[in-house]
């Protein structure tokens, strides 16, 4: 075995394969080995459906889909070797218009991305499966480039090309240990040592085992997962004599199965309730090929759903019954990329549909290690979108329910309530007696929405206008009438400290940082290659301490990227605040009396206390951080207090404005208020997968001002020529549906662009739309056409901030 590498990959399923493979693609072959404990697919992989489905919600996770059903097509003529693909297409039925919804917006993201996706009447559903009965259907899609593929095969054909590029494999070696040493990684096996500059953890069910080696808890643990093969089936072999065509993959979402053709028979795999989590603390070292106990009763609502939508299901009797460990996480997607807290440590783990995600992964993942950057936005697959909120516990009670809710219709506003509510702000109670209905961002409870008095205080989920939405529209009314309230005490908060802050945050962010105490910036972090990586409120405190403000779905990943450009000589301090503080938002035309009477002896006008401005105030007797800025475009405040403060402060506050029309509000209220003013958001609209100039940044990123990460490669990016331009647009003839995000975009019959969000605009009475468009078509006035929901409606680029868009009101 090796002693040196560059690379060193734990695991030989088909994801540390896959990036095993695309490592070698990209020249670093003879620097790269991969350990596996037993053979290669000897863990989740050899007992994989091996189906490839190209349908997911995301528009991270659909990029990888699509990549990895190209890369299976071509195996077979670089390496020789079969990989058992079978391109027999896949439909999806559909029972409800709820189902039909999900569909139509999941078509939008598949234009978007290239996918190609065919809507079939339940005719057409019978025309290409014969042998299912369509009542109760009303409709279904079709990915006619879908299928399946033999997991083992696929492995080896990937193996095979990343020794052809002089990758090694090493079988029969188990890791013991991993460990720090002299800037580098140290990774002890049974065979040996190997060292090596970076290490990925694709080890899957032993995941939990492998973290603990590095002092990660890594936030996946597997779920059992059952199918059924059965025995030739007289009219499948019928089929096959008569030289008729394999009838592909069948997917009854609304019963939570899916059905293949397997060897004359039938493979069934069911999402079942009760379902348990497994291999707590990973398997045992010998376990090989490994199966659990099936558990046919826990089937039987599923297989008596199959018979009825496909009768002779019956007749092919239980040959094999598969009970597996599958990896999961707590939203279903996998992790994929960098670790926190360590240096070149990645990981490449749980894959729910591993084999799909597979070669796209390896993708990623060897970009993001050779070129310092992913080419694909992989926030709705990074590592860092948990944080050490998800205990053991917290793992088991969301990965059941995540694997229960499998083929549920999964809307955009849905919110799971397994392990809720978990982190809560002091105002909780209070929020939730005045009708708050809550969702959760990084573990944090947050109100969505609130129900007036004689409305149940429950959600409505929906891809149109829910039951909740015109409460919404009435709470963001009030805000630009009167005054709003909200909680956003799940923002990341923390503090840069030190001889060296300034100059450390200068080269971090984009933008000029304050010059003056007590002024407030909005700046962008971008990456390596001129993308943005993450967005901070920055206040300066003083010449050598700064309080920083972030997106708090984004805590562990924002301030990861702090630690980890933190200068070694220790001029620089971080310093965590996000438990220790507390926010709320004060915001609407009558903020700034409710300001003035919970804190009479300060001035709050705007000549005394401007716009992006910050000082410390009493609230009632309360001490508190008041910074003028807003994400809602009206006059307000946020204000940061020591959490213990919290309660106090709010009650203060309802007091004062009781009889100014003060109320609270929630986030979906914040959303459609935000989208009047064209306000940006880290993962939509702000991209690592775009320029920040592409983003509409231009106002805040300055070249001029000195280097600062991605500046030489924004510049590059621009002299090459910009793709993308991101625009707002009014939408027309809307009438129980608003644009999602990642609706797809037309001119002349085209797809030429994608809505990164919409919503409605309660102040204007109109439904826009952020998007990116080509540059060429980023005019105002030009008109072009938007899907919603499988309808065409026209859209025309309309002038930034349509609201308020000279901010006399936010300034006033």
């Amino acid at each position: 075995m090796k002693k040196q590498a560059k690379v060193v990959v734990i695991g030989g399923g088909v994801a540390g394969v896959s990036t095993l493979y695309h490592l070698a693609h990209k020249g670093w072959g003879a620097d790269s080995v991969l350990l596996e404990r037993h053979e290669l697919t000897s863990g989740s992989t050899w007992h994989a459906a091996g189906l490839l489905p190209l349908f997911n919600m995301s528009y991270s996770v659909g990029q990888l889909h699509k990549y990895s059903l190209n890369l299976y097509s071509g195996l077979e003529a670089e390496t020789g070797l079969k990989s058992g693909l079978a391109q027999v297409s896949n439909i999806r039925m559909a029972l409800t218009e709820e189902r039909m919804d999900e569909y139509r917006q999941y078509a939008a993201v598949a234009a978007t991305i290239g996918v190609a996706v065919e809507f079939l009447t339940p005719q057409q559903v019978k025309d290409i499966w014969p042998l299912c009965v369509t009542d109760g259907l009303i409709g279904a899609i079709r990915h006619p480039e879908d299928g399946y593929i033999q997991p083992a095969e696929l492995t080896f054909a990937l193996a095979k090309g990343a020794r052809n590029h002089g990758a090694e494999i090493y079988n029969r070696t188990t890791v013991t240990d991993i460990q720090r040493r002299n800037g580098q990684w140290a990774v002890v096996t049974d065979k040996g040592e190997i060292c090596c500059e970076h290490i990925v953890s694709a080890t899957g069910n032993y995941v939990r085992q492998t973290g603990a080696m590095v002092g990660l808890d890594i936030p996946v643990i597997p779920v059992q997962h059952q199918y059924i093969v059965t025995d030739e089936i007289p009219e499948l072999m019928e089929r096959r004599s008569q030289g008729l065509p394999e009838m592909g993959v069948l997917r009854e979402p609304d019963g939570s199965w899916y059905m293949r053709e397997e060897r004359g028979g039938l493979i069934l795999g069911p999402y079942e309730f009760g379902a348990p989590a497994c291999y707590l603390n990973g398997p045992a070292p010998d376990a090989e090929r490994e199966l659990f106990q099936e558990d046919l009763e826990r089937l039987m609502p599923h297989i008596e759903s199959a018979i009825r939508r496909v009768p002779c299901f019956e007749k092919g009797g239980v040959k094999q019954v598969f009970n597996g460990a599958i990896c999961y996480t707590p939203d279903g997607n996998p992790i994929v990329g960098p670790a926190w807290n360590l240096p070149n440590f990645w990981i490449n783990e749980g894959h729910s549909f591993g084999i799909t995600a597979g070669g796209g992964a390896g993708w990623q993942l060897a970009e993001w290690i050779v070129d310092g950057e992913p080419t694909v936005d992989m926030l709705g697959v990074e590592p860092r979108r948990f944080g050490d909120y998800a205990t053991k516990t917290y793992l088991i009670k969301k990965n059941e329910e995540t694997y229960a809710n499998m083929y549920t219709v999964h809307y955009p506003d849905e919110e799971r309530e397994a392990a809720r509510p978990l982190r809560t702000a002091p105002c909780y109670d209070r929020l939730k007696a005045m009708g708050a209905v809550f969702g959760q961002k990084f573990g944090w409870e947050r109100a969505n929405w609130f129900a007036p008095e004689n409305v149940e205080a429950k959600d409505d989920w929906s891809f149109r206008r829910s039951k909740w939405f015109p409460h919404v529209v009435n709470e963001a009314k009030n805000v630009a009438a009167n005054a709003g309230l909200l909680d956003m005490t799940a923002f990341a908060k923390c503090r840069i400290k030190g001889a060296g802050a300034r100059a450390f945050l200068d080269n971090l962010v984009a933008n000029k940082l304050p010059k003056k105490d007590g002024r407030i910036a909005l700046c962008h972090a971008l990456n390596s290659r001129g993308g943005v990586h993450s967005e901070f409120t920055i206040y300066k405190e003083s010449d050598e301490s700064y309080y920083l403000v972030s997106a708090g779905a984004w805590q562990r990943l924002d301030h990861d990227w702090i630690n980890k450009h933190l200068p070694a000589d220790g001029s620089v301090v971080f310093e965590q605040l996000t438990n220790q503080r507390g926010v709320l938002v004060l915001a609407g035309p009558q903020s700034r009396e409710i300001m003035q009477r919970v804190s009479p002896h300060e001035d709050f006008s705007t000549t005394s206390f401007p716009w992006l401005s910050g000082r410390w105030v009493d609230v009632g007797v309360a001490p508190a951080l008041a910074v003028r800025v807003n994400f809602v475009g009206e006059l307000g405040w946020e204000l940061h207090h020591p959490i213990e403060y919290q309660n106090h402060i709010f009650d203060a506050l309802m007091a004062a404005g009781a009889d100014l029309g003060l109320k609270p509000f929630g986030i979906r209220a914040m959303d459609m208020l935000r989208i009047e003013k064209s306000y940006k958001l880290v993962g939509q609209e702000l991209s690592t997968e775009y320029a920040a100039w592409e983003s509409g940044l231009q106002r805040f990123v300055f070249p001029d001002k000195g280097d600062f990460i991605g500046r030489d490669e924004l510049l590059q990016w621009r002299e090459r020529g910009f793709k993308w331009q991101s625009v707002t647009m009014e939408i027309g003839n809307i009438k129980d549906a608003d644009p999602l995000g990642n609706n797809a975009i037309f001119k002349d019959g085209k797809t030429v662009g994608r809505a990164t969000s919409g919503n409605f605009g309660p102040r204007l009475q109109k439904t826009f739309a952020l998007a990116m468009v080509p540059p060429s078509l980023a005019r105002v006035g030009e008109a072009f056409e938007m899907d919603v929901l499988g309808e065409r409606h026209p859209a025309v680029i309309v002038k930034e901030s349509p609201y308020d868009s000279d901010n006399t009101v936010l300034k006033g």
